[in-house]
């Protein structure tokens, strides 16, 4: 194991960033689901009476503790119900589901990083169940992760510190030892609580919203690269 310093910080210096791991959020960060999200949440929510419409603001959590938070007067049984049918519309519900920028570049570079360094060095963690993860997911055609974290293995989704931490423990490394990439403040939150170093996309939320969570901004993972420095990987500004 590497002796080096990592950023202690949550939100840590700018790029670049040494680490042992990535811990990747999927939707927003390694595909854009946008699309298929608002439709899906828009008929849940229609079903449901009330007014209410998809916002930002939702990304990032499980469903079933947005559920709770948009209608705090349901009983336990009405939060089920509710949560099996918006796991119903969008596991139907995938049209339109595209890679963004850069995904399949990074994944490239942290698999030939693993392949050198003899270890793991990503895995998704995401506030989808696995079954939800596997529909989105098979439509991009890309390798599936090992170690993947979804929200039906955790006690506590995001924002709770939980998921990055059982991702940093899969990958066998301290959370601090691991970036998260994020686009939702409740993403970037939860790997902050974790204690990992944060990068934020803005794709999702406007970038006001996440600047005092992370360490650095972009766009896109078009924006970054990886390479192998001694046992680490070392996180750059793509071009920089």
């Amino acid at each position: 194991m590497s002796t080096t310093s990592y950023p202690t910080a949550a939100n840590g210096p700018d790029l670049p960033l040494r680490t042992q791991a990535l811990l990747l959020d999927m939707d927003g960060t390694l595909i854009d689901s946008g699309d298929a999200v608002e439709r899906a949440w828009n008929q849940l929510l229609q079903e449901l009476g009330g007014g209410l419409t998809f916002s930002h603001a939702m990304h990032g959590k499980p469903a079933r503790q947005t559920l709770r938070e948009l209608y705090p007067d349901f009983s336990e049984e009405q939060i089920t119900a509710a949560h099996r049918r918006i796991e119903e519309l969008e596991i139907a519900d995938v049209a339109g589901i595209e890679v963004l920028p850069g995904t399949q570049r990074l994944l490239g570079e942290l698999d030939a990083a693993a392949e050198q360094l003899g270890r793991p060095t990503w895995t998704v963690v995401t506030s989808c169940t696995r079954e939800l993860f596997t529909a989105r997911w098979e439509r991009t055609g890309l390798p599936e992760p090992a170690h993947t974290v979804t929200a039906d293995q955790v006690t506590r989704g995001k924002p709770d510190p939980e998921p990055y931490r059982v991702g940093a423990e899969r990958l066998g490394v301290e959370p601090a030892q691991a970036v998260v990439i994020e686009d939702a403040v409740g993403g970037l939150t939860s790997g902050r609580a974790a204690g990992c170093p944060t990068i934020a996309v803005t794709s999702t939320t406007p970038a006001a919203e996440l600047a005092d969570l992370a360490g650095a901004l972009i766009t896109s993972l078009d924006d970054l690269e990886v390479h192998v420095d001694s046992e680490d990987l070392l996180v750059t500004r793509r071009g920089g």
